[in-house]
């Protein structure tokens, strides 16, 4: 079995995954994006429960950009109501694996029933010290940076004082370590706007499967993948110094 090849020495700390292909999915079979949506929450649960059973300390799951509020009215509530719902019924899913729940992203732009749900689960979660699932939700990379930087103006931070740490430590999350592995289905080849400066030295695996039907194997082999890179962080390997 896959899982069993894996080194559990050498798991990356924290994977990012662009959820990419329900609306694909859903069309393909003559359903509405709701469906795809619905089944792609399945896909994120098993996902989440697979990087459990591995030990990965964190797992961000690009839930709902800031782009995304230009879809639909339908399709928007849709989503919001999924997220709000779904972190409600999965409290025992949580408990049992030791899940715990945190966030990235503005959740003052969100509805305040779905804002509310988020705290709640973040709350209820917060002494669970297995794997954190981290939701990017009205999150764009972008408008992290630039509510980073407007809080170390407010801070009243000299420029000249200004360095990487000050503006990783006013990041939405400041402890969350950078990305090791960054996963993206559904066929696209694009970072949309999902944690540009975490993903900074990350590795990256595009796979063409929708985002409904991506399972733990193909999970557990892109592990593998990252386990065969070789990362250098721009440094040159000791063989090829002499060269």
């Amino acid at each position: 079995m896959t899982e069993n090849n894996i080194k559990p020495d050498l798991l990356p700390v924290h994977v990012g995954i662009i959820m990419d292909g329900n609306g694909r999915w859903a069309k393909k079979r003559g359903l509405p994006r709701s469906a795809g949506h619905k089944e792609g929450l399945t896909a994120a649960k098993n996902i989440v429960a697979a990087a459990s059973s591995l030990g990965i300390k964190y797992i961000t799951l690009y839930t709902f950009s800031t782009e995304n509020w230009k879809r639909t009215q339908e399709e928007v509530g849709y989503l919001m109501g999924l997220v709000k719902l779904h972190l409600r019924a999965e409290f025992d899913f949580y408990k049992k694996n030791g899940i715990r729940i945190d966030s990235v992203g503005d959740l003052d732009g969100l509805p305040p029933d779905v804002k509310n749900e988020i705290i709640n689960a973040k709350n209820d979660t917060r002494d669970f010290t297995g794997t954190t699932c981290i939701l990017a939700i009205n999150y764009g990379s972008r408008d992290e940076i630039v509510r980073s930087v407007r809080k170390i103006i407010q801070a009243g931070t000299s420029a000249a004082d200004v360095t990487e740490n000050t503006i990783k430590d006013s990041l939405d999350m400041p402890g969350l370590p950078d990305v090791d592995l960054l996963i993206r289905t559904g066929g696209e080849k694009r970072l949309s706007n999902f944690l540009l400066w975490q993903c900074a030295y990350a590795e990256f695996i595009f796979s063409d499967t929708l985002w409904p039907e991506y399972g733990k194997e193909e999970f557990f082999n892109a592990i593998m993948q990252f386990q065969n890179r070789n990362r250098r962080f721009g440094a040159v390997p000791d063989d090829e110094k002499a060269n």
